[in-house]
């Protein structure tokens, strides 16, 4: 089991940066793949990144790809989402999720989830 706790979210103005964590209780962090979704009000939960268990791959939404970086430290059990030039429409509450399979975009197919943090990008 995984349990998954998000921090560093918090009020932006647009064109600023944040930088997303979540820290995972467990000793078989390093064997999932993680992965970042969003959901913002009124909208679906949607996918943004993902990394395989080693890092060496990684997934974008085409929405934040070249301005969002993830990454994670298996020695830290944690992953990151580093968020550049945000935009009023990231906004949103983030939630990490990891999967025992593989990374994928594909929101059901993550294991465990973490509770969220809201991120907010003023214009």
């Amino acid at each position: 089991q995984v349990q998954l706790v998000e921090s560093g979210g918090g009020l932006v103005q647009a064109g600023g940066s944040l930088r997303l964590s979540c820290a995972a209780s467990g000793r078989t962090f390093s064997s999932y793949a993680m992965g970042w979704f969003r959901q913002a009000p009124g909208k679906e939960r949607e996918f943004v990144a993902a990394i395989s268990w080693s890092g060496g791959s990684t997934y974008y939404a085409d929405s934040v790809k070249g301005r969002f970086t993830i990454s994670r430290d298996n020695a830290k059990n944690t992953v990151y989402l580093q968020m550049n030039s945000l935009k009023p429409e990231d906004t949103a509450v983030y939630y990490c999720a990891a999967d025992q399979f593989g990374a994928t975009i594909a929101l059901p197919e993550y294991d465990y989830w973490g509770q969220g943090t809201q991120v907010t990008v003023s214009s």
